[in-house]
């Protein structure tokens, strides 16, 4: 191990000042022009995107200027950024968008409509479904009918409690496309930590499903929304249902509304252009640590940069099949396998399952070779179960992972 030597100083605010500017100073071995050198280079090193980190911290409106090319705009910003109260920036001012149109209208006008925009692969039911650009914008175009026939207007809230399933998404993006503010509440939360966000969001209405699914129970998810609502101090908003039918399917009480028929029934809405920095969710940390906290996104910024970095960061192409494995109650999900991978135009795997229980460890690898995924992304601990369940990959290796 190289000698590690500190700044010598005796007072600590000149040490915290030292240590965050970066005046550790390490020992290690010299070349023959005794210049410092570090042992393990990085392997994952880039240069592109060392160039484009300095070029948004010594260029910042050339920058985001370019990030905001991503994205199409209904009316462009006035100025890229305005940082006039700190910290609170705000970016794209004074232009307008909406998120459901660049998730998907611009890409069936574009002529991908066809293509294949969600994988839904799920074997706690064993059915895979595929979901095209064209169905997604036909039912997220009608779902935003049924919610503006139902008082929803730009700017109001709609707390969406629901699995990992496509129609989760749809309920999103018709959200979105109503200018609404959506809140995706982790799906099977208890009853009162439900009413808690229900209590602070005040949505207008809810959408649920019937029920979710765990390895070995279905998970009823209207009758915790029916018990959150007896706890809640705001009025009751209404509510609509998406039936599991191949799993359970709800008795509805008289508040609540059938998913499938609305759609049936309505008509196609619009996208309700909203200005950028409106705020596109509200989305609430787990409670852990005293209340749940409500962290808000503006649109413009958000949906810009998630774009952009499919590209830029995960090195994707318009053909790419990309998999986030993740709940989309989680800002993770939410951002990289709703809006990311959408706002980019290309194929998004929902994955209904666990790492090693559905029904063993090789379901990852399965997926990767089925779906022929070209990027995944997903926190440690599924390696470490991984790892666990099948030290030896004597399961995964009967997969191929070369896409």
């Amino acid at each position: 191990m190289p000698d590690t030597e500190f700044l010598d100083t005796d007072d600590f605010d000149e040490f915290d000042k030292a240590f965050d500017s970066q005046v550790v100073k390490f020992k290690y071995a010299r070349k023959e022009n005794d210049s410092d050198y570090i042992l393990n280079k990085n392997p994952y090193y880039s240069k592109v995107y060392d160039k484009i980190f300095r070029k948004s911290l010594e260029n910042p409106e050339e920058f985001w200027a370019e990030v905001g090319e991503e994205v199409e705009w209904s009316k462009y910003w006035d100025k890229v950024l305005d940082n006039s109260n700190e910290p609170f920036t705000k970016w794209y001012v004074g232009g307008e968008i909406n998120a459901c149109h660049n998730a998907v209208d611009r890409h069936v006008k574009a002529g991908y409509g066809k293509k294949v925009a969600l994988i839904h692969d799920s074997p706690l039911t064993s059915t895979i479904r595929k979901v095209t650009y064209d169905e997604l914008l036909e039912k997220t175009s009608r779902l935003a009918g049924a919610l503006a026939n139902m008082g929803v207007q730009k700017g109001d809230r709609v707390l969406i409690y629901m699995p990992l399933v496509p129609e989760t998404v749809i309920a999103i993006l018709a959200s979105a496309r109503l200018g609404a503010v959506h809140s995706v509440v982790f799906g099977g939360f208890a009853p009162n930590e439900l009413a808690t966000r229900i209590d602070h969001a005040e949505p207008k209405v809810i959408i649920a499903a019937s029920c979710g699914l765990e390895p070995t129970r279905i998970i009823k998810y209207t009758t915790m929304v029916e018990e959150a609502m007896e706890l809640i101090s705001v009025r009751r908003p209404k509510c609509i249902i998406f039936q599991r039918r191949n799993v359970w399917e709800a008795p509805l009480q008289s508040y609540q509304e059938d998913f499938d028929e609305l759609i049936e029934q309505s008509l196609p809405h619009p996208c309700v252009p909203v200005e950028a920095n409106d705020p596109l969710y509200i989305l609430y940390t787990s409670g852990t640590t005293d209340k749940p906290k409500g962290i808000q996104r503006p649109v413009g910024g958000h949906i810009a940069t998630l774009c952009w970095t499919m590209k830029t960061i995960y090195g994707m192409d318009k053909n790419s099949v990309w998999w986030a494995a993740s709940d989309l109650g989680w800002v993770v999900g939410l951002s990289y396998i709703c809006y990311a991978p959408l706002l980019y135009g290309i194929t998004s795997v929902m994955f209904e399952g666990k790492p090693d229980r559905t029904p063993n460890a090789s379901q990852y690898f399965r997926i990767i070779e089925q779906h022929r995924a070209n990027a995944l992304f997903t926190v440690p601990t599924v390696f470490r179960v991984l790892r666990r369940a099948d030290p030896e990959t004597v399961l995964g290796r009967n997969y191929s992972l070369k896409s």
